[in-house]
């Protein structure tokens, strides 16, 4: 652990920056920004308001000095932020940060992947919730097929990305997709996490009943590709993992609704408007782009970073039922990324 390493109310050390750079997406996910709710006169941010790449490079900078060394670049859709590579640039030279990745629904990625790898990002987590076109097209809102995301994934592989597949699994929506989705995958290099279906947001239905558990996900895949469990790569991890017993590669599971991972939670997430929320359930966010552009001095924005994660208290997953879930309001999850 590093000497500048910071602690929580609770000793949870901070190492991780979530940084959500737009909050447009291509996509209307049912569980993230269903059609109905984010339609063509939807109010998004207009760009005055978004972070500038120097602001967030900024705060990436005094985020590094306080411990954090991983980055994640998240949206809505990221890539439709335009120029990002030249981001990606600048926060690859900052001292401390080891580690740039980017989640995205892979539309953009046979155009960009070669100029993000070159501007140092290392890795992608790529959405695709279906491998069945139908059941895709369902799911995105938008009527589009999964080969523009195979494309993007082809794309991501070939500029050198490692890649990794995120699957939300909801009853009734796709939990038909669990075993074609693992078919697919196996043996390709690419690690397929499934993630439990979350109440983020406001506006996504979440229901308990709609929750396919974390075991009832590797039971159905064991069954028929027999799996083992394997240690976590490093303090913190969000998934838990499973090896195939065949040696053709991996899977994880990311059970923040079965199975609390509240305890060892390092993440704090940096919203499109330059918001700092410690949790990803929030209902309000500390802003720090009023104090960025009113004249913060570096050693003033340090102290009050430090300040916002010692005094961080949240538990969310921990303490969830429905009750709190429906009548907690929670920032959107295109706002602050996964």
């Amino acid at each position: 652990m590093s000497e500048k390493a910071i602690k929580d109310h609770f000793g949870r050390t901070l190492k991780d920056l979530r940084i959500s750079v737009i909050d447009k997406c291509n996509f209307r996910c049912s569980y993230c920004m269903p059609k109905e709710i984010f339609g063509d006169d939807y109010p998004f941010l207009p760009e005055s308001e978004l972070l500038s790449f120097e602001e967030i490079t900024r705060l990436a900078k005094s985020f590094a000095e306080l411990g954090v060394e991983k980055i994640r670049i998240t949206g809505g859709e990221p890539l439709l932020r335009k120029n990002l590579d030249q981001l990606i640039m600048e926060l690859n030279k900052i001292p401390g940060i080891h580690d740039i990745a980017l989640t995205t629904n892979g539309i953009f990625l046979p155009r960009k992947a070669k100029k993000l790898k070159e501007a140092g990002l290392k890795r992608v987590n790529i959405s695709l919730d279906a491998i069945d076109d139908e059941v895709f097209k369902a799911i995105n809102g938008k009527g589009v097929v999964t080969l523009p995301v195979l494309k993007g994934i082809e794309a991501a592989q070939k500029a050198g990305l490692k890649v990794k597949i995120n699957m939300v699994v909801k009853k009734g929506m796709n939990d038909n997709q669990i075993l074609p989705m693992a078919r697919y995958f196996k043996g390709k290099d690419i690690i397929l996490r499934y993630i439990e279906f979350m109440d983020v947001g406001n506006h996504n239905g979440w229901d308990m009943d709609n929750v396919i558990s974390k075991k009832q996900i590797i039971d159905q895949i064991n069954e028929e590709m027999p799996l083992e469990p394997a240690d976590e790569n490093y303090y913190g991890e969000v998934a838990s993992r499973y090896r195939y017993i065949d040696g053709d590669g991996e899977i994880g599971v990311i059970s923040s609704v079965t199975e609390s991972f509240c305890g060892t939670c390092t993440r704090i997430r940096l919203s499109a408007d330059g918001k700092l929320y410690t949790c990803l359930f929030a209902s309000s966010g500390y802003d720090i782009r009023r104090e960025l552009r009113e004249g913060l001095t570096e050693e003033q924005l340090k102290e009050n970073l430090a300040s916002l994660w010692h005094q961080r208290k949240d538990r969310y997953s921990d303490e969830r039922t429905e009750q709190i879930s429906k009548n907690k309001k929670k920032i959107e999850m295109s706002y602050i990324g996964g």
